[in-house]
């Protein structure tokens, strides 16, 4: 189902339109071949770059294409609808040129017109093993010596380890606590940075995260991105406009959801009538789009919020949550319209079930999603 859509200019609805035309020739039909065979889309995702399609919310003088968010989240909803792993590659890659886009120096800059065109693909080192959700007490250290520094450390959970060109890594320059991080800036095949094999996952196997070693990484002086101990700072200001882009990708998924369930329902019989027909499923389909529907009107008000250069922090959690959360009961209740043909691979609703899922862990749990909000409401200073 195409969704009917109020943009702010006649550009954004031929970026739409290319959208869609790229996920019809590009996309579709492609997926189950790549998760099955745990291959990563690289060419694909340079193919959406060279479109314009990886650096869409940042300045046309960086390289980027200029759209307000609100035009970026619903791109990236029309690529989950064809294909999650690409639509979460486009996110995390926007994501991974925010340290050096907004916080880089003139040198670092010079790189933006590639990272933004997509011929570079970037990662974005913040999680480790034993600390996810507690970004503030990671481990993972860089130590000066007489040119830079040299990092020691693992982070885990890393989307485009192994593929991308490079690497932002928070790591501790300082004392305990948030004020001691930095970020640098690596290149991939530098001494030291070791990526692992692919996690084994539940889902987006065309993309599995993967743990990155640095053992003894050297970083130049100018590998750091903005101030020495402002890397804290830099990583949740990404992470807030992070988190509109997996909403984004949880709104998509949820829809093709509903549009493939709706067609099922209303083409199997069963007592001599469409199966949706029966109330019961009937109502249960309704719901699945209202739903839906209530997802992406959160999310573009969230969006829309950033656009306004408005704090949207808050609202940015809560449309994680919300759609997130509405992905994975929406793809459930996808797999119970088709009944045991939803539970084999030949329909791909069990594919969304199993993707929906790590959209709820992703850019921060929805536990720390609820933890953010509820500390809003309670403390002004927290808003």
């Amino acid at each position: 189902m195409t969704v009917d859509r109020i943009l702010p200019t006649e550009e954004a609805h031929e970026l739409l339109d290319l959208t869609r035309e790229l996920a019809t020739r590009e996309l579709a039909g492609k997926a189950d071949d790549y998760e099955r065979q745990g291959e990563f889309p690289r060419e694909i995702v340079r193919t959406l770059g060279r479109a314009g399609l990886l650096g869409l919310p940042y300045p046309e003088a960086d390289g980027g294409a200029g759209q307000p968010y609100e035009v970026y989240v619903q791109v990236l909803e029309i690529l989950a609808g064809s294909w999650l792993a690409i639509a979460e590659a486009v996110s995390v890659h926007t994501l991974a040129c925010y340290p050096v886009q907004a916080h880089g120096s003139e040198s670092q800059r010079k790189s933006l017109p590639d990272m933004l065109g997509g011929e570079l693909l970037g990662a974005y080192c913040l999680s480790e093993p034993q600390g996810g959700s507690d970004a503030a007490s990671l481990t993972t250290r860089a130590t000066r010596d007489a040119t830079g520094w040299t990092v020691s450390g693992t982070k885990a959970w890393i989307t485009h380890g192994g593929q991308a060109d490079f690497y932002n890594i928070f790591c501790r320059t300082g004392g305990a606590g948030a004020r001691g991080i930095s970020c640098l800036l690596a290149a991939a095949g530098s001494p030291g940075l070791h990526p692992q094999k692919p996690e084994r996952t539940m889902g987006l196997r065309s993309s599995a995260p993967a743990q990155i070693v640095l053992d003894g990484l050297h970083v130049d002086a100018d590998g750091l991105v903005g101030d020495e101990n402002g890397g804290f700072r830099i990583a949740m200001e990404a992470l807030d406009a992070g988190r509109l882009g997996i909403a984004a990708c949880a709104v998509g998924l949820a829809q093709a959801a509903v549009d493939h369930a709706a067609a099922y329902a209303s083409e199997r019989t069963q007592f001599g009538k469409p199966i949706a027909a029966f109330q019961g499923l009937g109502f249960l389909l309704a719901d699945m789009a209202t739903q839906v529907s209530a997802a992406r009107a959160l999310l573009l008000s969230a969006a829309r919020l950033k656009d306004l250069g408005r704090p949207f922090s808050i609202e940015a959690a809560k449309a994680k949550l919300f759609a997130t959360d509405v992905a994975m009961k929406v793809t459930t209740d996808a797999v119970q319209v088709l009944g045991g043909y939803g539970y084999v691979s030949d329909h791909p609703v069990e594919r969304w079930f199993r993707e929906a899922k790590v959209l709820q862990i992703v850019e921060g749990t929805n536990q720390i999603q609820r933890l953010v909000i509820s500390r809003s409401l309670t403390s002004p200073d927290a808003r």
